[in-house]
């Protein structure tokens, strides 16, 4: 299951991208009812990664010690950054 981490990264790299789109747009709106559709877009993940921080601090809070960089990790990244945590406590400790 080497492919996992990769997938992870991928995805949280295509996050980190949509969200500097979205800041983009709100310093330097961009033209038509795109500047509109970001806006909402931004409004609604802001959302759901509060709820996904939510989620992590009522999962993970007994499993790790945690800091305020991973729930940042997670508010930026989303969901995955759960499944790299979620890896992280599945992993048996060696």
């Amino acid at each position: 299951m080497k492919a996992m981490p990769l997938l992870i990264n991928l995805g949280k790299a295509i996050t980190l991208i949509a969200w500097l789109m979205m800041a983009y747009n709100l310093v330097m709106p961009f033209e038509g009812n795109v500047a509109i559709i970001l806006n909402i877009l931004f409004g609604i993940t802001c959302m759901m990664h509060c709820f996904q921080v939510a989620i992590f601090h009522m999962l993970f809070k007994t499993l790790l010690l945690l800091t305020k960089l991973d729930y940042l990790q997670v508010f930026i990244f989303g969901i995955f950054s759960l499944l790299a945590y979620r890896q992280k406590v599945m992993t048996p400790a060696s």
